[in-house]
């Protein structure tokens, strides 16, 4: 589509109930010449359902404000996870424990476990794979599996659930343009999915706990152990890995004062965070991202050049200036709490009122010149600080790290593949998320 086209003088013809479904539309399908005319003719769209924010500055300032733009559409989706929390002690204290819990010393640690499994599940497709469901859900799906502990269940259990968590959350608002009927059904699905995870999650805290207290004893605790263990598997039919080091029983095993309310229900909580927040949005990006260089013979040579080099970052650079072009998602969302002026005392200020949702476009920011030179060009050699890939804030992605290696790792791990080609486009099947994406090499 031609960066030419006028978008605005489309939008104002419209006929009010036609306005916002134009705009999430070219959001979806044309983000970038939509996003560059509003930064430079209307930087802040008020349309009858959301108001659209466009530049860096702007983006940046609303998503400092948690307590004014709160994320209280989260909360009828997320029940009492921290991320459904604005800037409170709850969201604060368990984020901050996570955070510890997630140390970055285990990254290097974490890309060799993902280099392994990714390598493993490309050298037995033998030359062709569609890669959504089998990779870039089955890649994920293994992390959360050894290295946050979730096991004992099938991944496609872990990949559903994630699924349509994320599915309703982040697209099944007001905004969504669904209609009832898909509407219902979604939040349907995410009920069943929640309700499944809520019970794997007790039987995870009941057999962790007791692994925790009793599996590594050497005495005769031993034997009563192995036989919990064989009543735990006859009892559920659920598999018993071996105990290893694993966020989740690094959870258990700490000791925690009465004051930080972290027990084992708030455990359980944010193991089943982990696992929700993990698979589908690392699916889309590294599908998105690998189509993307793949499309472009030039940027794939230098993609393979740069996954050759033992060091990865340069690599890895080029993984995030592909997801400014094909982020997870054009914006994120939140809902004005109170009445606040955006950019105040500049020329395009605009009074949002109290109850209005607001539609941060990050894609947009991420092109606008405040925060890169020549924003239009692909330029790998970008500060990662003005990137908006796990988003911003108090509500930035709390595994932001362990993605930061995982999903160039496995994208690198494709572009390693001799005469890699994709197959077609990716199909999203009317969904928001890839769905199936077949790729072939030598």
């Amino acid at each position: 589509m031609s960066d030419t086209k006028d978008y605005l003088k489309e939008y104002d013809a419209a006929p009010e109930d036609e306005k916002f479904p134009l705009v999430y539309g070219w959001m979806k399908t044309e983000p970038l010449a939509f996003f560059k005319q509003l930064r430079e003719q209307r930087p802040i769209l008020v349309t009858p359902e959301a108001t659209i924010i466009t530049l860096f500055e702007d983006v940046r300032d609303t998503l400092m404000l948690p307590k004014i733009f709160t994320v209280d559409l989260y909360k009828p989706k997320m029940a009492d996870y921290l991320m459904a929390h604005d800037d409170d002690a709850l969201h604060d204290r368990e984020k901050g424990l996570m955070h510890a819990m997630l140390t970055r010393d285990d990254l290097p640690l974490v890309r060799k476990l993902v280099a392994k499994n990714a390598a493993k599940i490309l050298d037995e497709a033998n030359g062709e794979i569609e890669i959504v469901e089998n990779y870039c859900r089955g890649v994920p799906a293994t992390i959360v599996r050894d290295y946050f502990g979730l096991d004992g269940v099938e991944p496609e259990d872990l990949k559903r659930w994630s699924f349509w968590t994320q599915y309703d959350t982040f697209h099944n608002q007001p905004f969504s343009q669904n209609s009832k009927e898909k509407f219902d059904y979604i939040v349907k699905e995410h009920e069943k999915a929640s309700d499944e995870l809520g019970k794997y999650i007790i039987h995870l805290m009941i057999r962790k706990s007791l692994s925790v207290k009793f599996g590594e004893a050497k005495n005769f605790l031993f034997f009563f152990w192995n036989l919990l263990v064989k009543g735990f598997y006859w009892i559920t039919g659920r598999k018993i890995d071996k105990l290893t080091d694993n966020i989740v029983t690094r959870m258990l095993r700490a000791s925690y004062p009465e004051q930080l309310d972290f027990g084992l229900q708030r455990v359980g909580v944010n193991a089943g965070g982990l696992l929700i927040g993990a698979i589908e949005t690392s699916s889309q990006a590294v599908a998105q991202s690998i189509e993307m260089i793949l499309k472009d013979p030039a940027l794939l040579a230098k993609a393979k050049e740069a996954a050759q080099l033992d060091d990865t970052k340069a690599f890895d650079d080029i993984v995030w200036e592909t997801l400014r072009y094909v982020p997870i998602s054009p914006f994120v969302f939140r809902q004005a709490a109170e009445t606040y002026t955006v950019a105040k005392g500049r020329p395009h200020q605009t009074k949002i009122d109290a109850g209005t949702y607001v539609l941060m476009a990050t894609q947009s920011a991420m092109f606008d010149k405040y925060a890169y030179d020549d924003p239009d060009e692909f330029n790998p050699d970008r500060t990662f600080y003005h990137n908006f890939i796990f988003g911003y804030g108090s509500h930035e992605c709390m595994g932001k790290y362990v993605g930061m290696v995982m999903m160039p790792e496995m994208i690198r791990q494709v572009v390693l593949r001799t005469n890699i080609k994709a197959n077609g486009d990716i199909d999203y099947d009317g969904k928001p998320f890839p769905t199936f994406f077949n790729l072939s090499w030598d």
